[in-house]
Protein backbone atom coordinates (compact mmCIF):
# COMPACT_ATOMS: atom_id res chain seq x y z
CA UNK A 1 0.00 0.00 0.00
CA UNK A 2 1.44 3.39 -1.00
CA UNK A 3 1.80 5.49 2.15
CA UNK A 4 1.99 8.74 0.16
CA UNK A 5 -1.53 8.15 -1.11
CA UNK A 6 -2.70 7.16 2.39
CA UNK A 7 -2.08 10.69 3.70
CA UNK A 8 -4.80 12.04 1.39
CA UNK A 9 -7.02 8.97 1.54
CA UNK A 10 -9.98 8.76 3.88
CA UNK A 11 -11.69 5.47 2.94
CA UNK A 12 -10.00 2.18 3.72
CA UNK A 13 -11.12 -1.43 3.49
CA UNK A 14 -11.32 -3.04 6.91
CA UNK A 15 -8.52 -5.51 6.12
CA UNK A 16 -6.16 -2.59 5.39
CA UNK A 17 -6.44 -1.20 8.93
CA UNK A 18 -4.78 -3.46 11.47
CA UNK A 19 -6.03 -1.31 14.36
CA UNK A 20 -9.71 -1.66 13.30
CA UNK A 21 -11.92 -4.70 13.74
CA UNK A 22 -15.59 -5.53 14.06
CA UNK A 23 -16.63 -4.90 17.67
CA UNK A 24 -17.45 -7.97 19.73
CA UNK A 25 -21.01 -6.69 20.20
CA UNK A 26 -21.64 -6.53 16.44
CA UNK A 27 -22.11 -9.14 13.75
CA UNK A 28 -19.51 -9.30 11.01
CA UNK A 29 -21.67 -9.03 7.89
CA UNK A 30 -18.94 -9.99 5.43
CA UNK A 31 -20.16 -12.93 3.37
CA UNK A 32 -23.83 -12.15 4.00
CA UNK A 33 -26.16 -12.02 0.99
CA UNK A 34 -27.56 -8.61 0.03
CA UNK A 35 -31.14 -8.37 -1.23
CA UNK A 36 -33.00 -5.56 -2.93
CA UNK A 37 -36.32 -4.12 -1.75
CA UNK A 38 -38.22 -7.05 -3.32
CA UNK A 39 -36.01 -9.76 -1.79
CA UNK A 40 -33.98 -10.45 -4.93
CA UNK A 41 -30.34 -11.24 -4.21
CA UNK A 42 -28.03 -8.65 -5.75
CA UNK A 43 -24.71 -9.79 -4.26
CA UNK A 44 -22.72 -10.57 -1.11
CA UNK A 45 -20.94 -8.27 1.33
CA UNK A 46 -17.25 -8.64 0.54
CA UNK A 47 -15.78 -5.97 2.79
CA UNK A 48 -16.45 -2.93 4.94
CA UNK A 49 -15.21 0.57 4.07
CA UNK A 50 -14.04 2.69 6.98
CA UNK A 51 -13.84 6.48 7.04
CA UNK A 52 -10.72 7.18 9.07
CA UNK A 53 -11.76 10.77 9.76
CA UNK A 54 -15.16 9.61 11.09
CA UNK A 55 -13.69 6.44 12.64
CA UNK A 56 -16.56 4.23 11.53
CA UNK A 57 -17.92 2.04 8.77
CA UNK A 58 -19.63 4.13 6.08
CA UNK A 59 -20.06 1.62 3.22
CA UNK A 60 -20.58 -2.03 2.56
CA UNK A 61 -18.45 -3.24 -0.36
CA UNK A 62 -20.65 -5.67 -2.26
CA UNK A 63 -19.59 -8.23 -4.83
CA UNK A 64 -22.34 -8.12 -7.45
CA UNK A 65 -24.38 -11.20 -8.28
CA UNK A 66 -23.76 -12.53 -11.82
CA UNK A 67 -27.30 -11.54 -12.85
CA UNK A 68 -26.50 -7.87 -12.08
CA UNK A 69 -23.39 -8.07 -14.27
CA UNK A 70 -25.15 -9.97 -17.08
CA UNK A 71 -27.91 -7.33 -17.22
CA UNK A 72 -25.15 -5.09 -18.64
CA UNK A 73 -27.08 -1.82 -18.31
CA UNK A 74 -25.32 1.47 -18.80
CA UNK A 75 -24.77 3.07 -15.38
CA UNK A 76 -27.11 5.83 -14.33
CA UNK A 77 -25.82 9.38 -14.28
CA UNK A 78 -27.53 12.73 -14.22
CA UNK A 79 -27.24 14.64 -17.48
CA UNK A 80 -23.67 15.88 -17.67
CA UNK A 81 -22.21 19.01 -19.15
CA UNK A 82 -21.55 18.95 -22.86
CA UNK A 83 -18.43 16.96 -23.63
CA UNK A 84 -18.48 15.08 -20.32
CA UNK A 85 -19.17 11.38 -20.65
CA UNK A 86 -20.90 9.16 -18.13
CA UNK A 87 -19.68 5.91 -16.63
CA UNK A 88 -19.47 2.57 -18.37
CA UNK A 89 -19.14 -0.76 -16.60
CA UNK A 90 -16.24 -2.85 -17.89
CA UNK A 91 -15.18 -6.48 -17.54
CA UNK A 92 -13.75 -7.11 -14.08
CA UNK A 93 -15.85 -4.39 -12.45
CA UNK A 94 -18.00 -6.54 -10.20
CA UNK A 95 -18.20 -4.56 -6.94
CA UNK A 96 -20.22 -1.58 -5.79
CA UNK A 97 -20.68 0.25 -2.52
CA UNK A 98 -23.81 0.83 -0.45
CA UNK A 99 -23.95 3.49 2.31
CA UNK A 100 -24.66 1.82 5.66
CA UNK A 101 -27.70 3.98 6.35
CA UNK A 102 -29.41 2.52 3.27
CA UNK A 103 -29.34 -1.09 4.48
CA UNK A 104 -31.13 -3.11 7.11
CA UNK A 105 -29.53 -6.08 8.83
CA UNK A 106 -31.63 -9.16 9.50
CA UNK A 107 -29.47 -10.62 12.25
CA UNK A 108 -31.37 -13.91 12.72
CA UNK A 109 -31.24 -14.74 9.00
CA UNK A 110 -27.82 -13.15 8.36
CA UNK A 111 -29.14 -11.15 5.41
CA UNK A 112 -28.58 -7.53 4.45
CA UNK A 113 -31.51 -5.84 2.70
CA UNK A 114 -31.91 -2.54 0.91
CA UNK A 115 -35.52 -1.58 1.64
CA UNK A 116 -35.57 1.38 -0.77
CA UNK A 117 -33.36 0.23 -3.65
CA UNK A 118 -34.67 -1.97 -6.48
CA UNK A 119 -32.90 -4.59 -8.54
CA UNK A 120 -33.03 -2.35 -11.63
CA UNK A 121 -31.24 0.44 -9.80
CA UNK A 122 -28.45 -1.98 -8.87
CA UNK A 123 -28.15 -3.12 -12.51
CA UNK A 124 -27.64 0.54 -13.45
CA UNK A 125 -25.13 1.34 -10.71
CA UNK A 126 -21.51 2.00 -11.64
CA UNK A 127 -19.35 -0.90 -10.55
CA UNK A 128 -15.64 -0.98 -9.70
CA UNK A 129 -12.97 -3.69 -9.55
CA UNK A 130 -12.47 -5.42 -6.19
CA UNK A 131 -10.25 -3.41 -3.85
CA UNK A 132 -10.46 -0.15 -5.83
CA UNK A 133 -9.56 3.13 -4.19
CA UNK A 134 -12.86 4.94 -3.73
CA UNK A 135 -12.96 8.44 -5.18
CA UNK A 136 -15.46 11.07 -4.01
CA UNK A 137 -16.93 11.42 -7.50
CA UNK A 138 -17.74 7.68 -7.46
CA UNK A 139 -19.33 7.99 -4.00
CA UNK A 140 -21.63 10.84 -4.99
CA UNK A 141 -22.51 9.26 -8.36
CA UNK A 142 -23.52 6.02 -6.66
CA UNK A 143 -25.51 7.93 -4.05
CA UNK A 144 -27.31 9.86 -6.81
CA UNK A 145 -28.11 6.57 -8.52
CA UNK A 146 -29.62 5.10 -5.34
CA UNK A 147 -31.55 8.30 -4.56
CA UNK A 148 -32.78 9.10 -8.08
CA UNK A 149 -36.40 8.28 -7.22
CA UNK A 150 -36.20 10.75 -4.32
CA UNK A 151 -34.96 13.69 -6.44
CA UNK A 152 -31.89 14.22 -4.26
CA UNK A 153 -29.60 16.77 -5.86
CA UNK A 154 -25.92 17.00 -5.07
CA UNK A 155 -24.52 20.41 -5.87
CA UNK A 156 -21.07 20.83 -7.35
CA UNK A 157 -19.62 21.68 -3.92
CA UNK A 158 -20.96 18.42 -2.50
CA UNK A 159 -19.01 16.51 -5.14
CA UNK A 160 -15.70 18.00 -4.12
CA UNK A 161 -13.18 15.93 -2.22
CA UNK A 162 -13.28 18.27 0.75
CA UNK A 163 -16.98 17.74 1.56
CA UNK A 164 -16.51 16.84 5.21
CA UNK A 165 -20.29 16.65 5.73
CA UNK A 166 -20.98 13.77 3.34
CA UNK A 167 -20.99 11.06 6.04
CA UNK A 168 -23.24 13.14 8.31
CA UNK A 169 -26.20 12.64 5.95
CA UNK A 170 -28.99 10.19 6.75
CA UNK A 171 -27.67 7.74 4.13
CA UNK A 172 -24.69 7.13 6.42
CA UNK A 173 -26.52 6.87 9.75
CA UNK A 174 -25.96 3.81 11.91
CA UNK A 175 -27.73 0.79 10.50
CA UNK A 176 -28.37 -0.83 13.88
CA UNK A 177 -27.44 -0.65 17.56
CA UNK A 178 -23.75 -1.13 18.22
CA UNK A 179 -20.61 0.09 16.53
CA UNK A 180 -17.68 -1.19 14.51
Amino acid sequence: MNTDNNKERNLFYLHELSDYKVANSDKDVRGWPVKDKDGIEIGKVDNLLISKSDERVVYLDVEADDTIIKANHQPYSKPAQEGVHGFLNKDGENHFIIPIGMVTLHLDDEIVSTPNISYNIFTETKRIPKGSLIQRHYETSVLESYERDNDVDFSTSEREDNDAGLYKRKQYSKMYQGSY
